[in-house]
């Protein structure tokens, strides 16, 4: 009995020997993904309220104040650029990117998913792959169809040509949730008396919200981030997206407005992570859901 106890007592302490260094090793990992994760906004935050003398002294600890923060950096960005023009043009390429991608996706996905034909298989494997041609293949003969339509140094050639890269692969999302919907939802609807097109606005699409959101959150951000065919197209100041603007009138020569750059990658940062994080089980589900059915 008394070897048993012994055995139990020493079990015992192996077990929560084990599970403290458990312990101590998830917290370990988890505190080196929080530092990796914040470290670049924070970064961008102590510079963006910096002031120069502060920011640009190579005596001092870069992640520190040491004199009063400022709004200096930040006014600089508002009054002498054209930062508050770039948000405006980012916001009605991107929702006008979102626009033109949902109303090409959604029939484009249904049909693809819902009906069978010679060969819908391969086009939607085919959709897809059209996603993963390089940018720096097509910028080419992208410019000769903006050329031709009138549409160089506009935004609205912005527009025109994002659409190329967030169509093939929204559609394919989609089509993995109208793939998801159980065809005996559809058929009870037409017996009904509902059309084809009746059932996917009144039946699939509603079940099919995450997949439409996702396709939102995915279509605007693309556009937001997109830096090749914006430097092409675009080189008016008052005509450029945010990604191109606060690059090209805040790196001059070798002159580098560090401020100003981080206060305007936080500004624009910190909606971007407020969307994601109201929407991020939908888009979770989405990108899950949509790839995996």
């Amino acid at each position: 009995m008394a070897v048993l106890a012994q055995h139990r007592v020493t079990h015992s302490r192996a077990y929560r020997l084990r599970k403290l260094r458990g312990s101590i090793f998830f917290w370990f990992v988890l505190g080196l993904f929080i530092i990796f994760a914040t470290f670049p906004v924070y970064w961008m935050f102590i510079t963006t309220f910096k002031e120069v003398n502060d920011l640009y002294n190579l005596q001092n600890n870069p992640l520190l104040f040491h004199l009063p923060p400022t709004l200096d950096q930040v006014r600089y960005l508002f009054e002498q650029t054209n930062f508050a023009v770039w948000v405006q043009n980012t916001a009605e390429v991107g929702l006008t990117v979102v626009l033109i991608t949902v109303l090409v996706c959604v029939p484009a996905a249904y049909v693809l998913a819902r009906t069978r034909f010679p060969g819908s298989g391969s086009l939607g494997i085919g959709i897809f792959l059209t996603y993963l041609v390089p940018p720096t293949l097509l910028f080419l003969p992208l410019s000769q169809l903006v050329a031709g339509l009138g549409l160089v140094n506009s935004k609205w050639s912005l527009a025109l040509v994002y659409p190329t890269f967030t169509i093939p692969f929204c559609t394919w999302l989609l089509m993995g949730f109208f793939k998801g919907v159980p065809r005996e939802i559809t058929e009870a609807a037409r017996v009904d008396g509902c059309s084809r097109l009746g059932a996917m606005f009144r039946i699939v699409l509603p079940l099919s919200v995450p997949g439409i959101l996702t396709i939102c959150i995915f279509a605007f951000t693309l556009a937001m981030q997109e830096y090749v065919y914006a430097l092409t197209f675009v080189s008016s100041s008052d005509e450029k997206m945010i990604t191109l603007g606060v690059v090209t009138d805040l790196i001059r020569g070798d002159v580098f407005f560090w401020g100003s750059l981080m206060a305007g990658a936080l500004i624009v940062s910190i909606p971007v992570a407020i969307v994601y994080n109201l929407f991020m089980d939908t888009f979770v589900r989405g990108i899950t859901g949509g790839a995996l059915k």
